[in-house]
């Protein structure tokens, strides 16, 4: 998140550094959440719709962004690619978020 704010208050000036970090987060969440896991688990297979040769996973991960832990359920392509977030619980500590990725 520092290196994201940096970029943009270089490229757009010292005051919208942050907000612009903070929509861009909002409007990329899931590939943000994706790329800032720490630990991963597979949970099962999810059911992508109506496209028979397109097979999607459900995906417990860990991870922190912006000093808050984490913990989500993300919907994942056999390529590693994430589609979708099912549900996302923030933690204030390490010891809580891991404590809730364990409880699967």
């Amino acid at each position: 998140m520092a290196s994201l704010i940096s970029g943009l208050e270089i490229e757009f000036g010292r005051q919208a550094g942050a907000a612009l970090a903070a929509r861009f987060l909002e409007a990329e969440e899931v590939d943000f959440h994706w790329d800032a896991r720490l630990q991963e688990r597979w949970l099962g297979s999810y059911p992508g719709g109506d496209e028979a040769d397109f097979e999607l996973d459900r995906v417990r991960v860990l991870g922190r962004i912006n000093g808050r832990w984490f913990v989500a359920v993300m919907i994942v392509d056999g390529d590693g690619r994430a589609h979708g977030m099912l549900g996302k619980r923030s933690f204030g500590s390490a010891k809580r978020a891991r404590a809730a990725f364990a409880d699967a």
